[in-house]
């Protein structure tokens, strides 16, 4: 199945359900982007709501749905032990099962394509985005340890495994915070690694070449090395703000090994090949982001800016928004708008032209071309009475989609510019009998949906 296209959604689950299993009542969930071609930076952590020796036991369950696309269904359970010196240690375990249809990369096309892949054969009637089905089930467990040093010093570390049917992943991590300026300012670090394994279906395809080749056999390693620094200041009694820098560098296996390239023949447009695309064997990745949060006399504000740029030359921007609206009893209510926009990989491509030299990498894959998001949602948290524990339901929508249309002209460029008619004029009669008026485009928009319940015991 489609390792990126699982990536972005577990992405988008476990920041989510983190913040839930972390802070109950105490603050909006948050996600991140709907669907990046490199997967934010996971939500800092959040400090447990109270130092009083004891358990809490957090559940959520994750209902994550796109059209006609992936369906993912993941409960999470975790148990924390409150230690006497404030001291935390955190077990979690998660469960994905994901379901659906993946795009393959292949370009919409002026006929009816048959795909084959290993979950079988579909068809395709002329300017569907190809797509082919897949099912997984991924198991994860993390432990997180943290500790107090002093008064001022706060350390943490963690290391995590999950396998899934053709992914395996491990890794550890960890971050030192420290108080200065009479606690107004907080300091932190942090780093992790993680020594990954790629083992595809049916073997590792070799980039370029038509998917009817012999596929390589064995395993490929992926190795991912992140740190963070970070500052938060007290500006005044009710606004806090901050900001951190992470980078990211991925070496290894870097490519889709599901996703191919459709290669086309520039008189006609019609398909000829499908080739299996190729990416760098490495990547660095850096991303800068700057928050506020305002406390009013009841209401709090939640502001976010993130802006990421790596050596694939996607550059991407993040505005992110909740207000947390107090509600008598206790609950309260928490509206949320996000706004994504993303440029293109440099090698980005939804097609390659027949009888041009082959470019060193390529990918059609939409996550790595010109994309944009807009995220609307909202979430409640309430007791329920005469009933201990706290609850939190979170629901949002998400609007996808590409800028501007990414069919060719015959003799021009392809990609996502222009936003014009093919030029019919230089096709042959066959050709023109089949194309249709309007651009087809190969990032069609893509309604996504998500819905989080949550629940939280303190025992």
């Amino acid at each position: 199945m489609q390792l990126n296209a699982r990536a972005s959604v577990r992405t988008a689950l476990r920041a989510a359900a983190c913040l839930v299993l972390a802070t109950g009542l105490s603050t909006a969930a948050r996600a991140d982007e709907p669907a990046p071609p490199a997967p934010a930076p996971a939500a800092a952590p959040v400090p447990i709501p109270t130092t009083t020796p004891g358990w809490q036991l957090d559940a959520t369950g994750l209902i994550y749905s796109e059209q006609s696309r992936t369906s993912v269904a993941e409960p999470i359970g975790r148990i924390t032990r409150i230690f006497q010196n404030g001291q935390t240690l955190s077990a979690q375990l998660a469960v994905d099962a994901m379901t659906g249809a993946t795009p393959t990369g292949a370009r919409p096309s002026l006929s009816t394509q048959t795909v084959t892949s290993a979950s079988g054969t579909s068809t395709h009637a002329v300017g569907e985005v190809p797509t082919h089905q897949y099912h997984d089930l991924r198991r994860a467990a993390e432990l997180e340890y943290g500790f107090p040093i002093g008064t001022l010093f706060q350390g943490g570390a963690n290391a995590h495994y999950s396998r899934e049917q053709d992914y395996q992943s491990i890794g550890a991590g960890g971050s030192a915070s420290i108080d200065v300026l009479h606690r107004l300012v907080t300091l932190t670090v942090g780093g992790g690694y993680n020594r990954d394994e790629v083992f595809p279906v049916g073997g590792t395809p070799i980039p370029l070449v038509d998917g009817s080749t012999p596929h390589e056999s064995g395993r490929q390693a992926k190795d991912v090395g992140s740190w963070l620094v970070g500052l938060s200041r007290v500006v005044t009694r009710r606004w806090l703000a901050g900001g951190n820098l992470t980078l990211t560098r991925e070496s290894g296996y870097l490519t889709e090994p599901y996703k191919v390239i459709s290669l086309i023949d520039p008189a006609t447009d019609l398909t000829q090949a499908q080739l299996n695309e190729g990416r760098p064997r490495a990547r660095d990745r850096r991303a800068a982001l700057a928050s506020a949060v305002y406390h009013q006399d009841s209401n709090i504000l939640y502001l976010e800016y993130r802006y990421y740029w790596d050596d694939w030359r996607v550059r991407s921007h993040t505005a992110d928004s909740r207000y947390l609206i107090a509600l008598p009893g206790g609950s309260h209510v928490t509206p949320h708008v996000r706004v994504y926009t993303q440029e293109a990989a440099d090698f980005y491509a939804p097609k390659l032209d027949l009888g041009q030299p082959l470019p060193e990498f390529a990918s059609s894959d939409y996550r790595l071309g010109p994309l944009n998001g807009v995220t609307f949602g909202a979430s409640y948290g309430f007791r329920m009475p005469n009933s201990p524990g706290e609850w939190t339901v979170s629901a949002e929508y998400i609007r996808q989609w590409g800028r501007g249309p990414a069919f060719p002209t015959a003799g021009g460029e392809g990609g996502g510019g222009g936003g014009q008619p093919p030029d019919t004029r230089a096709r042959p009669a066959a050709a023109q009998a089949i194309t249709d008026p309007q651009p087809i485009d190969t990032i069609p928009p893509l309604n996504i949906g998500s819905v989080v319940i949550g629940y939280t015991l303190r025992f």
